[in-house]
């Protein structure tokens, strides 16, 4: 892997560990603190909550229980395509982690990931709105826009990430 300059090298990952949040549910300014991209954790702002929520495009994502299970079987048959190491996967109602082991790019990976399982959840969407017999409009946004990738460099950090994922959640 490489390394930044005038720093010693990063040992090669054992795996990452992935986080990202459905849309609208956790948004700058949050109460609950948030992060900047390229900037860190942030302080609760509750102007730029307001801000945020204001340009929305949607209501906030809620998953329930069969969208869960949908996200998750997702998750494990893309990894299984990609021949990616699913060490855990745990999909709440407004969040999901993933501990994966792959020689790729965190970044590369959750976009994927994040790619695929929209494409299932709309098309379960479609497909239960037509049972019922209502139009409704599909959603267009599941996610927030980016979300977390650490790197886990040590047997101890892989086996804490899977821990905290499958039990702690």
């Amino acid at each position: 892997m490489k390394s930044r300059p005038n720093e010693p090298p990063m040992p090669d990952p054992l795996g990452f560990f992935l986080t990202w949040s459905t849309y609208g549910t956790w948004l700058p300014g949050d109460e609950r603190g948030w992060i900047w991209h390229d900037h860190g954790e942030q302080r609760p702002d509750p102007i730029r909550k307001l801000e945020a929520e204001a340009v929305m495009t949607e209501d906030a994502c809620r998953l329930d229980q069969d969208e869960r299970r949908i996200v998750e079987a997702t998750i494990k048959q893309h990894c299984a395509i990609r021949g990616w190491n699913l060490h855990v996967v745990n999909c709440r109602s407004n969040h999901l982690h993933v501990v994966v082991s792959a020689n790729e790019h965190p970044d590369m990976i959750r976009k994927q990931l994040k790619a695929w399982c929209s494409r299932k959840l709309k098309g379960h969407q479609q497909n239960r709105f037509r049972s019922d017999g209502l139009s409704r409009p599909v959603r267009e946004k599941w996610w927030a826009e980016r979300g977390s990738g650490r790197y886990l460099t040590s047997e101890a950090s892989l086996e804490a990430a899977i821990i905290y994922v499958r039990d702690c959640q």
